[in-house]
């Protein structure tokens, strides 16, 4: 097996054990949408009162999710090399629970889950929501959807490291701004995730899809 691709499989291994260790930290916010008696801790956290910060995260990562789960849909099952299938693959898996989390969060704070028409307020730069960090354009999206083969996995890992980058500040940004421990640990981990996922499209970026 070639020496990056073994150095790619390690970082998702790594990636993914923080992942879990991030579903460990989050059941508390699912069990609170399922159960009528949450446990004590969770129940301890909708005692705490919310910021601009814990809110205005929440709401944008999550629709920073959706076009991430809106990427990798188009790439999944197509010839475009099994690197970025695992790499797609997981990144679905995975940020579909956070999105999950993060409306199960606003839901208990009486907040709306609907898409916002502008975004990061809460960082003091609010902007309309298309115009948000790291997101990929209508036209790229076309693109990503229409391309075929190795040139589509490229694209992918050219799109989503940079939708990466822009979803890591706003994890920072949050994880130093929040009012609540579980939002601050949920954004670190977050940051910690994706930055693994840069090192691994970074690797692929160098080797296969160079």
């Amino acid at each position: 097996m070639p020496n990056s691709i073994r150095k790619s499989d390690s970082a998702r291994s790594v990636a993914r054990r923080s992942f879990l260790a991030f579903g460990a930290l989050a059941v508390a916010g699912t069990a609170l949408a399922a159960c009528t008696a949450p446990q004590a801790d969770a129940a301890a956290v909708t005692t705490e009162t919310p910021n601009d910060t814990d809110i205005g995260f929440y709401t944008d990562m999550a629709l920073h999710h959706e076009q991430a789960l809106a990427m990798c849909q188009r790439v999944i099952g197509r010839d475009n090399g099994d690197s970025v299938q695992s790499l797609a693959a997981d990144i679905l898996q995975n940020q579909s629970f956070e999105r999950g989390v993060m409306h199960t969060w606003l839901t208990v704070w009486g907040e709306s889950t609907a898409p916002p028409e502008t975004v990061m307020g809460w960082m003091g730069m609010e902007m309309p929501a298309t115009e948000m960090m790291g997101l990929a354009s209508d036209d790229q999206m076309s693109s990503l959807a229409t391309t075929t083969g190795l040139t589509q996995g490229r694209l992918f890992l050219t799109l989503m490291r940079a939708h990466h980058v822009g979803g890591v500040y706003m994890a920072e940004m949050a994880n130093e701004n929040a009012a609540i421990a579980t939002v601050r640990a949920t954004a670190e981990r977050m940051a910690t995730i994706q930055n693994y996922e840069i090192g691994i499209i970074d690797q692929l970026l160098a080797t296969t899809y160079a």
